[in-house]
């Protein structure tokens, strides 16, 4: 990956940006991102209220690895609440979400391609 090199930099030094695709109340600030293959690190942010329902459910091409460090959200498919301190790894093609955040939370989210070999 070629990500940029950054030192210990302070979380308020990144703006926060709505989503694509847009979702009310839903926002990322890009920690680190990878120009060549979009390989992304980032804080996903969810205001009080927020339901990313018309998203409906996701999967996509890419590793995902998430740690919730503040708040809560209810993964609607599953019919179960996820809060601070809870962890995913989802590979490519994994269905997850959508979700309502009652109160808010926030997500450290990085997102990777698997090597391919020739």
């Amino acid at each position: 990956m070629a990500k940029p090199e950054v030192e210990f930099t302070p979380v308020s030094s990144v703006d926060f940006a709505p989503c694509n695709p847009h979702i009310e109340g839903l926002s990322e600030a890009i920690l680190a991102r990878d120009s060549d293959n979009d390989s992304v690190t980032r804080i996903l942010k969810f205001e009080p209220g927020t339901d990313t329902s018309p998203n409906g459910v996701l999967t996509h091409d890419f590793w995902e690895e998430v740690f919730i460090f503040e708040g809560s959200f209810v993964d609607q498919r599953l019919g179960k609440t996820f809060k601070a301190g809870d962890w995913a790894t989802r590979p490519p093609g994994m269905e997850h979400g959508p979700w309502v955040s009652e109160n808010g939370a926030k997500m450290f989210e990085v997102r990777y391609y698997a090597e391919r070999s020739n």
